[in-house]
């Protein structure tokens, strides 16, 4: 009897997935023509190898990869990863071109009708985004989660706990100047309120975001909601506070860093942590309240709703609106965002 002859492809990734695939087909070409009946065996394991590397979990371990190298944050990561290691562990070993929509459908349905919607839809976006990886890695023809938009319900809308009188946010502002814990954590509380940004964007900020001769802070699309990049006029008082807050360190890039470490950023729950001390339950204020109290008074104060939505970087669903309020409402917001932080100067002095 002869020898069986050894077949091999390499290691992963040393040879690429259409490498493998090309000399699985080659190796099937030569056992057609009937070249090396013994070819078959190892053309077996071939296709196991390739197949490996087509389930949903090999792919999605790449798209966690390829996140880690576009610096997505590490709390966005986790979540992410949180969603495709926990609640999709079922489609890890199906191969990614089988798995079709009713059993995406299948999968997300239950956690919706849990009352968990936010998360169903959280966990259907990013099983679409490793999806899309599979298709131009040539691994799935197409992505299936798109056919759900529609078969989920959207999240529940709820309001976030705000205190939107002026008098009322004048003692808050006091309160949070007379905090005695770390001061980094209320400076940055302070820059969230100046800017009208979101806790995450304001935690977040960082060195190179900011251009100090124009005063301008320019959050990237990445650390945006609406992945949408978002360039924000600072007041004098907004300009303090990153002046102050500043590193001269080159390697220490964020403006407000944690105090475990000047790389990493505050924790998610900083500013509520200072919230409840200074004495405000979360049924009274949350860090993302802040920016519906200065939305409700500067809108009582009759200034323009549509530059104060440019200023919240909110979505308007007319494209053409949208380009124009962007372009157009830069002056408006410029002023603006010097009279909010003046008038968050007269409401502390106030008692």
């Amino acid at each position: 009897m002869g020898k069986e002859k050894l077949l091999s492809i390499g290691n992963y990734p040393a040879v690429s997935l259409s490498d493998a695939r090309k000399k699985r087909d080659e190796a099937k070409e030569q056992l057609a023509k009937d070249i090396d009946p013994s070819v078959q065996k190892q053309l077996d394991r071939i296709d196991a190898q390739v197949k490996s590397r087509m389930t949903f979990k090999e792919v999605a371990d790449e798209y966690f990869q390829n996140a880690v190298d576009r610096e997505l944050s590490p709390a966005t990561l986790k979540k992410k990863k949180w969603f495709i290691d926990g609640l999709a562990r079922p489609l890890h070993n199906r191969p990614i071109d089988q798995i079709t929509a009713s059993e995406l459908l299948h999968l997300l349905k239950p956690i919706e009708q849990s009352g968990r919607r936010e998360t169903a839809k959280k966990l259907r976006a990013t099983i679409s985004a490793i999806f899309r990886l599979a298709m131009v890695t040539m691994r799935a023809p197409a992505d299936p989660s798109a056919a759900l938009k529609d078969a989920l319900l959207p999240p529940k809308v709820t309001a976030r706990a705000a205190i939107v009188d002026e008098a009322e946010f004048g003692e808050l502002l006091r309160r949070l100047d007379g905090y005695t814990g770390w001061p980094t954590i209320p400076a940055a509380m302070k820059f969230q309120i100046l800017t009208c940004t979101r806790p995450g964007e304001a935690r977040g900020a960082k060195k190179s975001e900011f251009d100090m001769e124009n005063k301008t802070w320019t959050v990237p699309a990445e650390r945006m909601k609406m992945r949408r990049e978002h360039k924000i006029p600072l007041s004098r008082q907004a300009m303090e506070i990153v002046e102050e807050n500043w590193s001269q360190i080159d390697e220490v890039q964020l403006i407000f860093p944690s105090l475990v470490s000047t790389r990493k950023r505050l924790s998610e729950n900083a500013f509520n942590t200072v919230l409840r001390r200074i004495g405000y339950s979360g049924e009274e204020m949350t860090a993302h309240g802040f920016r519906a109290t200065a939305s409700t008074i500067l809108n009582s104060r009759e200034y323009n709703p549509d530059v104060i939505e440019a200023v919240l970087a909110h979505q308007d669903p007319n494209a053409i609106r949208r380009t124009y309020n962007r372009t157009t409402y830069w002056d408006q917001r410029v002023n603006l965002m010097q009279d909010w932080a003046d008038l968050c100067d007269e409401l502390r002095a106030m008692k």
